[in-house]
């Protein structure tokens, strides 16, 4: 859902130091979108000198933009009922708050707001148009192609790749929040790429059945501009992998750092180390609500049981304070062979600093029939995201199908076999 390219800067037009009032993004009715509005595009500069009244530029009106700072293009998509989209105001504010930079909203409102898809879609080529001569403008006055920065939502996607296909690839950077297909040199894929938590699953949510997932993308970027937490994802062949632990190891000591989710996803090091950097697709997980970030764990499980047993485990670490959290590890059926080591990774909302105690699920999700056994020769618990924690341990449980057992863990031996 998310991506990273090169890409552009634009500039804008100027509102008179004798206004009144700040310009706004166009806000048109449900009824422009059934009749259909004709193109007309609108640049609007945000600065840290002005960061909440914009100035409506232009190529002859620069206003406040410095050419020798970032220029970052926001371009919005599709907009079947004319509203502003709810998001703008607060990516502004993000982005200005980790850079000094010039943020630029593109608003096409006027072409974007209609209740047709491909009426709307047809007028981005338009739309790149317009921009590829306000950056031309840009760089007549001194800008760089390296210093333009264009994020792009839906349809403002697809017009910041067509105006990185006039600069044949040269624009700075570009980040396309909306669309499946691996098109980047880092595609982003939230929770698989499809269904995102908290959104709706049937058309019994209204509205939000149609975009929540769509629009998750714009949260989780804006979350790496204002939330503590930093979301890490993982390079890797498939989401299946991933949830299997098989491409995790990136970010120890002994491989090369991960990649980073949405404003710092450029600071990559295999990124920028590349001249030519390949296409890389990479996973992770997300909570239903800010903050997104999830932290991961290790669950190495070793077993006794003379007959293989296959099921799914829950885990959940409690810490001294009574602060829980839980991870239901049932994406796929674990396979546990006598003597030999599984491990899975375990995905929690929140982190605990020092664990008091855990508790184990086992369930083999039959409903009718025998209930099981699962007889653990040891269990470790081992953290990614602080691998400098100590490793937590416990020998000798048996744990009876859908029953939790409660423990207190100890440290592990600091030599493992």
């Amino acid at each position: 859902m998310l991506r990273l390219c090169f890409f552009i800067s634009l500039m804008c037009l100027v509102r008179s130091d004798t206004d009144e009032t700040c310009p706004s993004f166009t806000r048109l009715s449900f009824h422009s979108a059934v009749v259909g509005t004709g193109l007309q595009v609108k640049l609007m500069l945000y600065t840290r000198r002005d960061p909440t009244c914009a100035q409506v530029i232009n190529s002859t009106a620069l206003g406040n933009l410095n050419v020798t700072k970032r220029t970052t293009f926001i371009i919005h998509g599709f907009r079947p009922t004319g509203s502003p989209p709810v998001w703008i105001g607060d990516l502004v504010e993000g982005l200005l708050s980790v850079e000094d930079m010039n943020v630029v909203v593109v608003d096409w409102n006027r072409g974007a707001t209609t209740i047709l898809y491909n009426s709307a879609a047809d007028k981005t080529r338009k739309v790149a148009t317009v921009l590829k001569k306000f950056i031309d403008h840009l760089l007549i006055k001194g800008a760089s192609l390296d210093d333009i920065y264009m994020i792009g939502v839906s349809l403002g996607a697809h017009i910041s790749g067509f105006v990185g296909e006039e600069y044949n690839g040269k624009l700075g950077r570009i980040t396309a929040l909306g669309y499946k297909e691996p098109l980047g040199n880092i595609d982003f894929y939230p929770n698989g790429g499809l269904d995102q938590p908290g959104c709706p699953k049937t058309i019994f949510g209204g509205m939000q059945y149609f975009k929540c997932d769509h629009q998750k993308s714009v949260y989780l970027y804006l979350s790496s501009l204002t939330e503590n937490c930093t979301v890490t994802a993982y390079p890797c062949d498939s989401y299946r992998d991933y949830r299997n632990g098989k491409c995790v190891s990136c970010g120890t000591p002994q491989k090369e750092s991960c990649p980073l989710l949405g404003y710092y996803a450029d600071n990559w090091k295999d990124y920028l180390t590349e001249k030519d950097p390949p296409m890389t697709k990479a996973y992770f997980d997300t909570a239903e609500e800010k903050p997104f970030c999830i932290y991961h764990y290790f669950v190495d499980i070793i077993t006794w049981n003379k007959n293989i047993r296959r099921g799914s485990i829950t885990i959940k670490l409690k810490d001294k304070a009574g602060n829980t959290t839980e991870s239901k590890i049932d994406h796929e059926p674990a396979t546990f062979q006598k003597y030999h080591q599984v491990s899975l990774l375990a995905r929690f909302s929140r982190d605990l600093d020092k664990v008091a105690a855990i508790s184990l699920v086992f369930s083999t999700g039959s409903v009718v029939g025998p209930r099981y056994k699962l007889r653990i020769l040891r269990m470790k618990l081992r953290s990614l995201a602080h691998p400098e924690r100590p490793q937590l341990c416990r020998y000798d449980l048996v744990l009876m199908e859908n029953i939790e057992t409660v423990f207190q863990p100890i440290l592990c031996p600091k030599l493992q076999l």
